[in-house]
């Protein structure tokens, strides 16, 4: 096996260890933030994006094992297939979970200031001029949660899908690259054997050759002989 594709086996290995661990760092960061749902878009995004390179990772590493035989073991790649999921559903658990707790500091800060709905409907019924207070600006909060945590949920389960076609996509195209290594195979046995019927009648052509030789010389040798019996 050439030293490159081990090399190239230990480089991908040591990129899926280093977005696992980033990953890791940005699932805590999710679980322990309280602030802003602005400020977890942000570090939603940047767990989307690590939790993207960790798949690709972890596609190429199935190529090699697929494809360069005896460079990466396939249980290896299930392996790490299982810890991405894993890895995702921590993700996506974090995220819910968070929003879930800055939803209801929001509402409880909300009630603390506002505990009369009706005075809260006031508030929002101001004037368009005016300068929007703390009570108004935590209902929008609010209101925004639940489609914030509707468009994660929807983003991770495009990242699921894309995995899952991804994987098809390789288990089609290992079957295809199975069909042309047998196809190959078949036509290498044509060729040797017609190779060998090719030695076989050269020989052939080479001893009737010879035998050509041989017939013609005999016949030569006796003509001199009975001109030579003739003639003497």
């Amino acid at each position: 096996m050439p030293v490159s594709s081990y090399m190239d086996a230990a480089a991908i290995r040591q990129e899926i260890l280093d977005n696992n661990l980033r990953v890791k760092a940005i699932i805590m960061d999710i679980s322990n933030y309280r602030g802003t749902l602005r400020e977890l878009e942000t570090l939603n995004e940047a767990g989307r994006d690590k939790l993207a390179a960790l798949r690709k990772c972890v596609d190429r590493l199935d190529v090699l094992a697929r494809y360069e035989a005896g460079t990466v073991p396939m249980d290896e790649v299930d392996k790490h297939r299982e810890q991405y999921a894993r890895t995702l559903q921590a993700f996506r658990k974090a995220n819910i979970n968070t929003m879930l707790e800055i939803d209801k500091a929001n509402k409880e800060e909300l009630f603390a200031l506002c505990p009369d709905a009706s005075e809260v409907r006031q508030r929002k019924g101001t004037s368009a001029g005016s300068k929007p207070n703390r009570s108004s600006t935590l209902l929008q909060q609010q209101e925004s949660v639940t489609d914030r945590m509707l468009s994660i949920s929807k983003q991770l389960h495009d990242t699921t899908q894309k995995s899952a076609a991804t994987l098809d996509m390789l288990v089609t195209t290992s079957a295809t690259v199975e069909g042309s290594n047998d196809e190959l195979l078949n036509t290498a046995g044509k060729t040797q054997q017609s190779s060998k019927l090719l030695q076989k009648y050269s020989r052939r052509d080479c001893t009737d050759k010879i035998l050509a030789m041989f017939g013609l010389t005999l016949f030569l040798v006796s003509v001199v002989y009975v001109l030579s019996r003739r003639l003497f």
